[in-house]
């Protein structure tokens, strides 16, 4: 099992919730509770992964700033 940086840090701050919420709540409860926070992050950073490689596609010209499409930037190569 190899953890990234992120990963680690995700890990150790559902912790702390889970730890803060267990003098409030039950034990078992804090535990669901942390489970599906940790998981409901791993999902939506997943989702936001995939959204930002498809609005970047190749790339960005480091010129104009326009995605680059087809390997080529369609304001800066049609000049």
């Amino acid at each position: 099992m190899k953890f990234e940086k992120r990963e680690l840090l995700l890990i150790v701050g559902v912790l702390f919730v889970m730890i803060g919420m267990m003098s409030v709540l039950a034990p078992a409860y804090a535990l669901v509770i942390a489970v599906l926070i940790y998981f409901g992050i791993r999902v939506f950073v997943g989702r936001r992964k995939k959204q930002i490689q498809r609005e970047i596609g190749q790339g960005i010209c480091a010129t104009c700033g326009a995605k680059i499409m087809d390997n080529k930037c369609p304001q800066c190569d049609s000049a």
